[in-house]
């Protein structure tokens, strides 16, 4: 296979160990980050005055070289489809989409075909860059199969490396738009009582806890408070049908699988449709008009759209934003809950 040879030279007060070094003195473009570089260390790829250097604690200094090996991409053996998708930004190191509700972003047993990445690889024509060793698009962040709304997709290694800091850094705003049974109140003192729930000024829902898989089922997170990952979601009411649901407005602290879903049910405020976190709650056909509960007992996802996103450009810098009108399912479930409200 095809390689290429990267030469690093070591600079002043570099850090002791050799992977720490090489990460602090590769060059920016060529967007190796320290894990990637200790595996090409203990793959022998790594060499210092033609002798390789397989440890990745070995001593450095200033003034020393290293050449480094690095193959070309290796292409990806999922296949690339011609599945529409809508656009809102495309230059050479990144792309944002509008994801439809049903298309699953990645392949993964039992669904090989028919997702975001599969159109993503026609719609580049293999023009990838190699991220982590394979030409494959750089999907840095997920919103699930049944979550609609606004995803970004590194095409390049220095775009994906830039980006993957901001989300890791929790520097990329995400608002996200749901609907909710019941409508958080910090007057609530059911909530009050709740372990991880609190409120911050403006009545914004705030729910913090760690996140783990669920023991039993593996398919589903679970809050827990002793181990797991560290989770934050803030969720603020848009907009209160008859108490019996809410339009609200959610964003992330952290980024966790099913976070807002899973918090949201904590709190006892479950999404809409969520089949997975939602139980079978019906909204009150008393509260909110028979038409009302009907279309959110039908509603056949969970009710949740990813509507902004923004982020600083990975490569030029320029402060980026980002929105998506909500879709016709959801559009139509809220103009629906609204007419089953009383007018004030």
């Amino acid at each position: 296979m095809e390689e290429r040879i990267l030469r690093v030279v070591i600079g002043e007060n570099p850090p002791a160990r050799l992977d720490k070094a090489l990460a602090a003195h590769v060059p920016e473009e060529a967007a190796l980050s320290r894990s990637r570089l200790a595996k090409l260390i203990a793959e022998g790829s790594v060499r210092c005055n033609g002798a390789p250097v397989t440890d990745q604690k070995s001593k450095v200094a200033e003034g020393d070289v290293f050449e480094i090996e690095l193959e070309a991409p290796r292409p990806v053996e999922t296949v690339a489809q011609d599945i529409p998708l809508t656009v809102l930004w495309e230059d050479e190191d990144l792309i944002v989409i509008d994801k439809p509700a049903g298309m699953v972003v990645h392949p993964a047993p039992g669904t090989n075909d028919g997702t975001l990445v599969n159109a993503l690889l026609h719609h580049f024509g293999g023009n990838l860059s190699g991220i982590g060793g394979e030409a494959r698009p750089g999907i840095v962040h997920r919103i699930d199969k049944d979550t609609s709304g606004l995803l970004v997709v590194a095409k390049s290694d220095r775009a994906h490396h830039g980006l993957a800091k901001q989300f890791e850094k929790h520097t990329v705003h995400r608002h996200y738009l749901a609907v909710c049974h019941g409508v958080p109140d910090a007057a609530d003192p059911r909530l009050r009582g709740t372990r991880g729930v609190s409120f911050e000024a403006g009545n914004v829902l705030k729910v913090t806890s760690q996140l783990a898989r669920h023991k039993t089922d593996r398919q589903r997170q679970a809050v827990i408070f002793d181990g797991g990952r560290h989770a934050v979601t803030r969720a603020r009411v848009v907009e209160d049908f008859n108490s019996a649901a809410a339009l609200i407005d959610c964003w992330l602290e952290t980024g966790r699988t099913h976070q807002i879903r899973v918090h949201m049910a904590h709190a006892g405020h479950g999404l809409i449709g969520d089949q997975t976190y939602g139980g079978r709650r019906k909204l009150p056909a008393k509260q909110i008009g028979e038409a009302a509960a009907q279309a959110a007992a039908s509603f056949p996802r969970q009710a949740l759209h990813a509507a902004t996103l923004g982020f600083v450009h990975p490569v030029t810098g320029e402060e980026l934003s980002f929105s998506s009108p909500l879709p016709d399912d959801l559009e139509t479930l809220i103009e629906t809950l609204r007419a089953g409200s009383p007018k004030s």
